[in-house]
């Protein structure tokens, strides 16, 4: 479901149109659109090992489980390429996120003018953080390569990425997991069979759409006659 602020936002519209108009952009490998979020995996352990699926009987895994704390995922999707790559990192930081950025510029587009990135407004992705885990010279000449475009707060549905994640977490994250190193692995098994099938989004939701399907959330001017 969407979650739409409850009355007129001028920045709410303004950002979601920002991102409309870059989805209109027609492929470009020299400016490829990079769909960019993030999210959790509660890590898990059994406390009775699960008794396997026999002859007219289900499997059958214990209600109890030992909780093994959190790690996240970074996930950066190329809808139009079809191309993923997701980092499991055990915390969320500017620093993780800055390290991913970095080699998704430097190993996985290393030829591309720039990177348009479509990502959520959270505090942790932004040229800032470049600064705070690299030299400022480095960190310039990655901003250099980076054309951001936040989503608006509430408009978290906008990014593409976020679709993406719900795929990974339906086909491969909906089990328990008792350690990072196994969602590394799994996660890892997952990326390449999508980007083997070049597993691709096609966004139908138009500016033009917006403006009619959301029109309550323009402002309305009264004209003086």
């Amino acid at each position: 479901m969407w979650c739409i602020p409850p009355q007129a936002n001028a920045e709410f519209v303004w950002r979601m149109e920002d991102v409309l108009e870059v989805y209109k952009r027609p492929y470009d490998p020299r400016r490829p659109v990079v769909c960019m979020d993030e999210s959790s995996k509660q890590l898990v352990a059994e406390v009775r090992q699960p008794q396997p699926m026999g002859q007219g009987r289900a499997r059958r895994v214990d209600y109890e489980y030992e909780r093994k704390g959190v790690c996240n995922l970074f996930l950066f999707f190329e809808p139009l390429r079809g191309w993923r790559r997701v980092w499991v990192t055990e915390q969320r930081r500017k620093v993780e996120w800055a390290w991913c950025v970095r080699e998704l510029l430097q190993t996985h587009y290393p030829d591309a003018e720039k990177v348009v990135l479509v990502c959520d407004n959270l505090n942790t992705h932004t040229g800032g953080a470049l600064y705070e885990a690299f030299p400022a010279a480095e960190a310039r000449a990655l901003c250099e390569r980076l054309e951001f475009h936040p989503t608006p707060k509430h408009g978290s549905w906008l990014n593409m990425a976020e679709t993406e994640l719900s795929v990974l977490a339906g086909q491969c994250l909906n089990r328990r997991m008792d350690g990072a190193g196994l969602v590394k692995t799994e996660t890892a098994a997952w990326e390449e069979e999508r980007n083997r099938l070049e597993a691709k989004v096609r966004w139908q939701f138009r500016t033009e759409d917006a403006r009619i399907k959301l029109e309550k959330l323009y402002p309305v001017f009264e004209v003086e006659g």
